[in-house]
């Protein structure tokens, strides 16, 4: 395999391997859960690639023509846009897995009877576009932001462009399966166990934000360290 090869067929499994970062599965989750259908799902995980190579084409483009580095300071904002993220989807999530109690009353044979029953909390209006949005912050942050690095010592414009190319593509199939495999116990439970379906949901979204503020958490230690490094310095 020629060293011109060789860096191509890296990116392609770096790509596949960036798919299962925690932060991408979980940001995955609290979408795949509103979807009744297997390759519905798989279409999520499809569109976060697509957003997410397209953040990272553009990025690259800019990082080999104009042999630009990525600031650090920017790359740290990204990282904590994914906490809040995170957050946010965990707690559309449980909104909607919630259950509202509501009395409701009918007669029968001339006498009033009162019963008591649960709704489910009106569902947020997704489509595709929502998870290509969360790939393409997914694609300005993490390992994303590494490979980018990879591409300043990448001398020739065409090879850069296909390692990026051949990055996306196993993002994209990683994630394709990755949504399908995690959309399979929601759909399965919708089908079949309701009561259940609807606790997952909110098991995904509180999943979620908690691993949004330890996220943070993390982002801001970390930079709290570099800080005090920089300063020692």
């Amino acid at each position: 395999m020629s060293s011109e090869f060789l860096p191509l067929v890296i990116g392609f499994i770096l790509g596949i391997k960036h798919a299962f970062e925690p932060d991408h599965l979980i940001a995955v989750s609290t979408i795949v859960v509103d979807q009744k259908n297997p390759f519905k799902a798989a279409l999520v995980g499809t569109f976060w690639g697509i957003g997410h190579t397209t953040s990272l084409l553009i990025t690259g483009i800019l990082v080999l023509l104009l042999k630009l580095s990525i600031p650090r300071n920017l790359s740290i904002a990204f990282e904590f846009l994914i906490g809040i993220m995170l957050i946010i989807l965990g707690a559309r999530a449980i909104q909607r897995g919630s259950v509202i109690l509501h009395a409701h009353q009918h007669e029968h044979e001339e006498e009033t009877h009162q019963h008591l029953h649960f709704h489910e909390g009106k569902p947020a209006y997704r489509k595709h576009h929502t998870s290509f949005l969360i790939g393409s912050i997914h694609g300005l942050a993490g390992s994303g932001a590494l490979m980018l690095l990879v591409l300043a010592t990448i001398p020739s414009l065409s090879q850069g462009l296909y390692y990026i190319l051949l990055f996306g593509l196993g993002s994209i199939i990683g994630m394709t399966v990755m949504s399908f495999l995690l959309g399979l116990p929601f759909i399965f439970s919708a089908s079949k166990f309701p009561q259940i379906e609807k606790y997952m949901r909110i098991f995904a979204g509180t999943l979620s934000i908690l691993f949004g503020l330890f996220w943070i958490y993390q982002i801001l230690n970390n930079y709290s360290l570099l800080l005090l490094f920089f300063h020692q310095a």
